[in-house]
């Protein structure tokens, strides 16, 4: 299986993006030239993390039956101060909105999204520290 993506420069550093059929924008901030038209390349790698193990735990939830109301997924990015920079540590904060929450089954839904289903994890773990916390809301 591939994926494929097109970015095409726009002006300045802006590219404009063609990924599964949707189109945005990315672009560098002013102090680099860019136009800030967009999110930067490098932030896209939170969001990657947090789509993919926030869609898992959703649905396992689901399939687990656990009655939540929302569910807010944060990603935090450490990023080292030598070029290049990159990530060495990311951290996930799971926010499960609900009454009569059983965490347990939602450790085990996080638990099975991180070890065994979000391809993005797999890769990220690789290369850098990833941490995580569940907190349940009512």
């Amino acid at each position: 299986m591939e994926e494929f993506t097109n970015l095409e420069l726009e002006e300045g550093l802006s590219f404009n993006v063609e990924l599964d059929g949707h189109y945005f924008n990315i672009d560098s901030t002013e102090d680099f030239g860019g136009k800030n038209r967009g999110p930067r390349p490098k932030s896209l790698m939170l969001v990657a993390l947090g789509g993919c193990t926030g869609m898992d735990v959703a649905s396992i939830m689901k399939k687990m039956k656990i009655p939540f109301e929302g569910m807010r997924v944060s990603v935090m990015g450490s990023l080292t101060e030598e070029h290049p920079k990159h990530y060495y540590k990311m951290h996930i904060t799971f926010r499960i909105k609900g009454s009569d929450i059983n965490r347990d089954k939602v450790e085990k839904a996080v638990s099975l999204s991180q070890e065994r289903y979000c391809g993005v994890m797999f890769s990220y773990r690789k290369s850098m520290e990833i941490t995580h916390e569940i907190i349940i809301e009512e």
